[in-house]
């Protein structure tokens, strides 16, 4: 209890600190294992606004958690995911558009907790752009500096040196853990909030050979809990009125 109450304590500060982006919308997703609660970074607008846009439209409602990987995410938001039969291969189900990508880096990272939109490889996608419905939670590891230099040295040969693992992301990566060869590749738009360890719990299903649960796991409902206010009402503008013609 004491090393679950210390690694709570942990995650909330980093959050807090070394995390500060603002959050005006949160999702809430029903699922056969718990709920779990999203809050969308606003510093990621695009992909804020399609993922409100998806969950309005109840594209999310029973599909499945179809790619899990223990030590690493769960993803989810396949659209052929929802009347899939059992063993079927999944992962292709989409919306024929992507998002732009929304990099925050080093503000933004892939720490334990975060959501981030998957996407097609760089073969077929060079920037990067992601997917419209699938997304993923990150789980992942704890790091040690060791096993960070050598990551770094793999995101080198990725971005060409763009991206780096700055001290502040360091010590997260080493004490929350999370997924840090994925920084500056995919983009994280959102935190849990509420149900990490429905996360955790998840993570650590038996799954196949196609890394699908042996034992269905559905989104049972998701729903738009805190949403972006209204725009304003146009103003009508008062028409002149012209007065009609004497007759002479």
């Amino acid at each position: 209890m004491k090393r679950l109450l210390t690694f709570a304590c942990a995650f909330c500060l980093a959050s807090a600190t070394l995390n500060a982006q603002t959050t005006s919308t949160e999702v809430l997703f029903e699922t056969t294992k718990g709920n779990i609660r999203i809050a969308l970074y606003d510093e990621t607008p695009q992909h804020r606004d399609n993922f409100l846009k998806l969950t309005k439209m109840g594209s999310y409602d029973s599909l499945l958690f179809h790619r899990v990987i223990k030590d690493f995410m769960i993803q989810t938001g396949d659209i052929f995911s929802k009347k899939a039969k059992p063993g079927q291969l999944l992962g292709s189900g989409d919306y024929d558009y992507t998002t732009e990508a929304e990099f925050r880096l080093p503000k933004i990272f892939h720490r334990r907790g975060v959501v981030a939109a998957a996407r097609e490889g760089d073969e077929k996608n060079p920037e990067r752009r992601s997917g419209a419905s699938q997304f993923y939670m990150v789980w992942g590891k704890v790091y040690d500096d060791r096993r960070l230099d050598y990551t770094q040295q793999k995101i080198d040969s990725i971005t060409n040196g763009q991206v780096k693992i700055t001290p502040e992301m360091r010590e997260v990566y080493k004490t929350i853990g999370g997924t840090p060869h994925l920084d500056g590749q995919y983009t994280v738009f959102g935190e849990i909030i509420e149900g990490l360890d429905v996360v955790e719990a998840i993570q650590g299903v038996a799954v196949d050979k196609n890394d699908r649960p042996l034992e269905d796991i559905r989104i049972l409902k998701a729903t738009v809990t805190k949403d972006l206010p209204a725009p304003p009402a146009p103003k009508a503008t008062p028409k002149r009125k012209v007065a009609p013609k004497k007759r002479r």
